[in-house]
């Protein structure tokens, strides 16, 4: 028997992903410990979707060399598989193990010499499933069908797997009698589910995933993880549709990246800055009040005043709830890494203008809400402690300043309004 810390960075496929490593370690009679100190072997679940993920990951690599003496060091994720060769620079003894060999973990952790696993496909047979409080995380895909660019995790994550249905199902019914109230399910890109699945008889796609999920007994929301617009408009109709079921939220994240259809051939990502317009105005006609979600990166390579110029004006033409802003960041053994960069002075310019524009729109259109009372069901402790995060039925975050039980449903009346939130301190359980 061994004794296993795990330490997990990155996205809720790695989280998923470590639940994974400890379910099959734990069936092989090893325990899994929650203090570094009392571990025999150290487990680290990478992440390098960024230059300051991989910084991060430098650094803890580092310590753990350092600190964890005398104990076997694997190395999980995503930077075991696209960066293999920085990894066993900083840990020369450590194991790697890649996003798809998680399943065999155990023969790094029972082996006292070095194991090294980064080819391979995907595993089938298991879905990966978590839980973070009352919140169900269920990937329903692995991997992706683009080829973007700027994008190292396609390395390490490969190309599209998508779990079997009934595999789906089953996780989010085990989830759903451990008390999980939401699910989310989630994928590098949600709107791909099922296109490796296809056979000349049967087709699925992502919206009849949500709508046997939906079909579950119980008292839970779905919310669906972010979808490319590449595939988003093949399901348009029928994602319209299981958006307007009860338990899903009324949530759609689509990440475009870029207001210019030239950046965007630069990126390889497969859509136009009108394929994106065409599917938040189809969205917004067919489920009023649905919050719209992006994605933009500032500065990627290519990006001139023009380019910049034209996501500004999509961003104000559009007007998304939300944008999860970045500066473009060079990953190793990518496309764009090759290209011509932008200087940071001016990616941390044009980022500054966005960012102030984004604010406003996203502060605009939540102090709307201020005023109005709305049912939201309690998923999240707040930052500050005495506080909790509600999210209404378009998944929009509702703070409210008092210390409730995870789960339930409550009636709130909306005091205040940020450019990220709303928040109050009125609030009645319903359940």
């Amino acid at each position: 028997m061994v004794k296993v810390y795990i330490e997990t960075y990155g996205c809720t496929l790695n989280r998923a992903d470590s639940e994974i490593m400890k379910t099959v370690l734990i069936e092989r009679g090893h325990t899994i410990v929650d203090r570094l100190e009392d571990a025999d072997v150290v487990i680290i679940n990478t992440c390098t979707v960024r230059k300051d993920s991989e910084a991060r990951m430098v650094k803890r690599l580092r310590e753990l060399r350092r600190i964890a003496r005398g104990k076997r060091i694997v190395v999980a994720g995503c930077m075991a598989k696209a960066q293999p060769y920085l990894v066993s620079k900083i840990v020369p003894d450590a194991s790697l193990i890649s996003p798809q060999n998680i399943d065999k973990v155990y023969l790094a952790v029972e082996s006292s010499s070095r194991v090294v696993l980064i080819d391979g496909v995907r595993p089938t047979h298991v879905v990966p499933s978590t839980t973070i409080d009352v919140i169900g995380i269920v990937p329903i895909a692995d991997g992706c069908l683009n080829d973007c660019s700027f994008c190292i995790v396609k390395l390490a994550r490969g190309r599209l797997v998508s779990y079997p249905p009934k595999l789906i199902v089953e996780a989010v019914e085990r989830l759903v009698r451990r008390g999980a109230k939401e699910i989310e399910l989630t994928a590098q890109d949600t709107a791909a589910y099922g296109r490796d699945l296809d056979t000349s008889s049967f087709k699925i796609r992502l919206p009849d995933i949500v709508r046997m999920v939906a079909e579950i007994d119980g008292d839970f929301m779905i919310r669906i993880g972010q979808m490319n617009p590449q595939w988003t408009l093949d399901i348009l109709d029928d994602l319209a549709e299981v958006l307007k079921y009860p338990k899903v939220y009324k949530y759609i994240h689509l990440p475009v990246q870029s207001g210019d259809d030239r950046v965007l051939k630069i990126m390889k990502r497969g859509h136009t800055v009108e394929d994106f317009i065409e599917i938040v105005k189809f969205l917004r006609k067919k489920i009023p009040g649905i919050q719209i979600a992006t994605d933009i990166i500032v500065g990627h390579p290519g990006e001139d005043e023009d380019a910049f110029r034209n996501t500004v004006e999509l961003v104000k033409k559009v007007e998304p709830d939300k944008v999860h802003l970045a500066q473009y960041s060079l990953r190793p053994r990518t496309e764009a890494a090759a290209m011509p960069q932008i200087p940071d002075p001016i990616k941390k310019a044009r980022s500054k203008i966005l960012e102030k524009i984004i604010e406003d729109i996203g502060l605009s259109i939540n102090k709307e809400y201020i005023g109005s009372r709305a049912k939201a069901i309690i998923v999240e402790k707040g930052f500050r402690p005495g506080s909790v995060v509600a999210r209404l039925y378009n998944y929009k975050p509702v703070v409210i300043k008092e210390e409730l039980p995870l789960g339930k449903w409550v009636e709130v009346e909306i005091e205040q309004a940020t450019f990220f939130d709303l928040r109050t301190s009125k609030c009645k359980i319903l359940n």
